[in-house]
């Protein structure tokens, strides 16, 4: 790609061709405020903030919006462009609301940074808000329609990126608003609750349903026994929020904070994970040796994409695997496996899942299948960023702590069940033991970089028992149909199946870069979580699902084998067509 040469702010700079202003003031360092433009996201100039001065153009240019020109001077930075921010931000805060301290987002809003960067002190323009309330009609998300800026971010998260159009702008000039497109109550809508808006939204006008609270109740509940379950990803990114590099894994760390918050045990959803895919690879290998009966396998570990399919792509329901999540496989194991082994009455124990995911909120809801322990299998589930609020409501040094060990039953994990909080990574898991199980052997290749990192759908090709099985991994919605059409075209043209075995995941990067996750999330930052796992599959002695002692335990003791009876009756779950839009 060729080069252009521009100078910012005095400094000369070489950028690609196609970049924007905006990229070559970072170029040099320089920081041009924004509350519009993601690098997720295609610039829209929405907010207005990013202007600068290029000499030889008429007015303020936006810099998010505008492409360089070889030759051109850029300043970014003056007492006019100053003044005129200044006065953007004054306007953006005369309709939003002052609660900073009530707000979901407090201390991490970029509205509120600007403010304060800017020493915004007065209204000076008055006080205007729209009087639109909340929408808290999901359980998972809460939408407070006073704190949107307007800035787009979650309408082209909602609709380019994920594909799901559950939120759109209604209204017109000054009466512009985000709503759920119809305007109609978000739990009507398309929404699959994946949190994505919630990610990339500046300020608190998307957050996730706060139940810290509750979780306090259930630990001081005196006949509770409260045990709690950590997902794979939440371990490289927590640290995130207590001033670490993104991707350390605080896995001992992250134990030994459940316990001061007194827990009565800790489990690691690694373990299930391990099952899921004790589950799982079994599945695909019954369906392959059996004619290659309803290939492709589908993954079905993530909730939005089960919503997602159930609503827009139900003709695959027959593909989908039914093994349920790991978040929903330790729930019932907790409550049926390890209460007999404790001799815990189920009735007194409540599980309460740490997840990436505002997703897993609406999962433990899900039909009857997530009560087959006989009560709820999972009580409640905070996201990363909840629990973070958690740890210092506590007063806990996150960073002063040693490490602490998960409790035994539940708690043993492979470098396979951590791989599950990114994209590609149960994909691998699968295929390492359906190896095992198609031929009693090893796999010789425990890695597959093929269908590791950010592109959006990845391809491979595995032969295992001089079989080929053709995989696909897609992550971030907005991938899925591509991969899903290619399927259908081979159906309707009676050619082979593209593909064997495939991987969905909602959130782009997978669970790593899931909706509860600290905010600020990035391709770069995604990379590096996702290093972080796959570190942790390296370091692992054991790699593989059923080579994990306790998972061969739990099969021994209580399950008897993947698949049998037991397993269907507390493992698996069923899936049904439901309406885009609820009535």
């Amino acid at each position: 790609m060729s080069e252009i040469s521009v100078t910012v702010n005095g400094i000369a700079v070489s950028v690609s061709a196609g970049s924007s202003l905006l990229d070559a003031a970072n170029a040099v360092q320089v920081n041009i405020p924004t509350l519009c433009k993601h690098p997720d996201l295609v610039a829209n100039g929405a907010c207005g903030l990013c202007i600068v001065r290029v000499d030889g153009m008429n007015g303020l240019p936006r810099a998010c919006t505008t492409p360089v020109e070889d030759g051109m001077h850029i300043t970014t930075h003056d007492g006019e462009i100053t003044e005129v921010r200044r006065t953007v931000l004054e306007l953006i805060l005369s309709t939003h609301p002052n609660a900073c301290l009530s707000c979901g987002r407090n201390q991490s809003c970029e509205l509120q940074s600007l403010a304060a960067d800017f020493g915004i002190r007065e209204d000076l323009w008055g006080h205007s808000l729209s009087g639109l309330g909340k929408d808290t009609s999901t359980g998972s998300l809460v939408l407070d329609f006073d704190k949107c800026i307007k800035c787009g971010r979650c309408v082209h998260v909602c609709q380019d990126l994920q594909n799901v159009n559950a939120l759109s702008f209604l209204g017109r000039g000054m009466q512009t608003r985000m709503a759920p497109a119809g305007d109609i109550a978000l739990a009507e809508s398309p929404c699959v609750m994946c949190g994505q808006c919630s990610a990339h939204c500046p300020t608190g006008a998307i957050v996730e349903a706060d139940e810290t609270a509750h979780v306090w109740d259930l630990l001081r509940g005196k006949d509770n026994f409260t045990v709690v379950q950590i997902a794979p990803s939440v371990r490289v990114a927590i640290g995130e929020e207590f001033g670490y590099e993104p991707g350390t894994n605080l896995t001992g760390q992250l134990y030994a904070a459940l316990r001061r918050l007194g827990f009565s045990a800790v489990f690691d959803t690694n373990f299930s994970a391990d099952v899921t895919i004790m589950e799982e690879a079994n599945e695909f290998v019954e369906r392959f040796t059996h004619g290659k009966r309803d290939m492709p396998l589908i993954t079905s570990c993530c909730p939005s994409w089960t919503d997602y399919m159930e609503k827009l792509h139900s003709d695959f329901i027959p593909h989908f695997s039914t093994t349920k999540s790991p978040q929903q496989i330790m729930g019932v194991l907790a409550k049926t496996y390890y209460a007999q082994k404790m001799q815990i009455e189920p009735s007194r124990m409540k599980m309460v899942s740490i997840m990436p995911c505002t997703a897993k909120k609406y999962e433990i809801t899900r039909d009857h299948e997530m009560f087959a322990s006989g009560f709820k299998d999972v009580d409640v589930v905070l996201t990363t960023r909840e629990l973070a609020r958690m740890i210092r409501q506590a007063g806990i040094n996150f960073r002063a702590l040693e490490p602490a060990q998960a409790d035994s039953l539940l708690g043993a994990y492979s470098g396979a069940g951590t791989m599950f909080g990114t994209t590609g990574g149960v994909m691998e898991a699968a295929l390492r033991t359906a190896q095992f199980v198609l031929t009693g052997e090893k796999m010789p290749k425990l890695v597959f970089e093929e269908i590791r990192g950010l592109e959006g759908i990845k391809e491979t090709k595995v032969v295992i028992a001089g079989e080929e099985i053709r995989i696909a991994v897609a992550h971030g919605l907005g991938h899925v149909g591509e991969v899903l059409d290619r399927v259908r075209k081979a159906k309707a043209e009676g050619k082979p199946m593209p593909y064997h075995f495939i991987e969905v995941m909602a959130c782009p990067g997978g669970c790593i870069g899931g909706g509860g996750q600290p905010y600020g999330v990035t391709d770069a930052i995604r990379k590096k979580r996702m290093q972080g796992l796959f570190a942790d599959d390296r370091d692992k002695a054991v790699r593989c699902s059923h080579d994990n002692p306790e998972v061969q335990q739990v099969y021994a003791e209580f399950l008897e084998k993947p698949l049998s009876h037991k397993a269907h009756t507390l493992l698996h779950t069923t899936y049904h067509a439901r309406p885009v839009y609820k009535k």
